[in-house]
C-alpha cells in the first residue's frame, strides 16, 4: 500500500518538517554527487553496530541508499509529519524526530550487534512519527494506492488501520529475521519496531498543552 494524503489539513506551516525533507534531499543530492566514493561517505557516517557510536545515530537517519529510498520516507513524512508538528509545536516536534530516530537506531543495534553494514535511513524516525500520529489522529483517513491483483486502486483507508497493518507487518518481519542473517543488512526492521514505540511513548509526553487557568 502506497499513501498518497490523508484528510487532516495543517492547521499552521510544517517548516520544522519542511527543513526536515529539504535536509534529507540535500543530503542524498551529496551523496549521489560523490559517485564511487558515496560507498565509502555511508560507512563513515552509518550507523555500523558493530562499531557503535552515539553520533552516528544521528547522521545515520539523513542518510540513504537510493533514489526510491529517500523518496518513499519522504512521502510517508510528508503526509504524516505535518500534523504531527502541529500537535506538538515546531521545537517539540524537531526533538521528537530526533529522539525516535535515535531510539530507532538503537533498537536495530541491538538486534544485530555484531552486524558491520551501515544503517542508514530516516525511516525509524519516520516510524516515531507514524507512531504518534496513529494516537494523536484516531479518526483520520489515508488516501491509499492499493494493488488488486493487476490493476490499481485508489481507496480511503482509516489511518489506524493503515499504520496498524504496517506496525505489525514490520513486527513480523523483525521477528523473523532474529538469529538470521536477514537481520545483518537489507531492511532494517527493528528500527522501524522501535521507532514506532518511541513516537507512541514521547508523542504524548512531548505534546503541547494549553496553559493551566490562573485564579484570581
Amino acid at each position: 500500500m502506497i499513501p498518497l494524503r490523508d484528510n487532516i489539513p495543517s492547521a499552521r506551516v510544517p517548516i520544522v518538517n519542511y527543513a526536515i525533507i529539504t535536509a534529507n534531499v540535500l543530503v542524498f543530492c551529496y551523496e549521489f554527487s560523490l559517485g564511487p566514493r558515496a560507498e565509502r561517505f555511508i560507512e563513515h557516517w552509518g550507523l555500523v553496530p558493530r562499531h557503535f557510536a552515539l553520533a552516528n545515530l544521528l547522521t545515520s537517519m539523513f542518510l540513504h541508499g537510493s533514489w526510491l529510498h529517500v523518496l518513499g520516507n519522504m512521502l510517508f513524512l510528508y503526509i504524516f509529519g505535518d500534523n504531527v508538528e502541529d500537535r506538538l509545536g515546531h521545537l517539540r516536534y524537531l526533538l521528537f524526530y530526533l529522539l525516535c530516530g535515535c531510539a530507532a537506531g538503537g533498537a536495530q543495534a541491538l538486534s544485530s550487534p555484531g552486524s558491520r553494514v551501515p544503517m542508514v535511513g530516516a525511516s525509524g524516525a519516520i516510524a516515531g512519527v507514524s507512531g504518534a500520529y496513529f494516537l494523536f489522529f484516531p479518526g483520520a483517513r489515508v488516501v491509499t494506492l492499493v494493488p488488486i491483483f493487476f490493476f490499481l486502486q485508489v481507496i480511503e483507508v482509516p489511518a489506524v488501520v493503515f499504520l496498524l497493518i504496517w506496525f505489525l507487518g514490520q513486527l513480523m518481519l523483525g521477528v523473523a529475521a532474529l538469529g538470521t542473517h536477514a537481520g545483518a543488512g537489507g531492511v532494517a526492521f527493528w528500527a522501524h519496531v522501535g521507532g514506532f514505540v518511541a513516537g507512541m511513548v514521547l508523542g504524548p509526553t512531548l505534546r503541547a498543552r494549553p496553559p493551566a487557568p490562573r485564579w484570581a
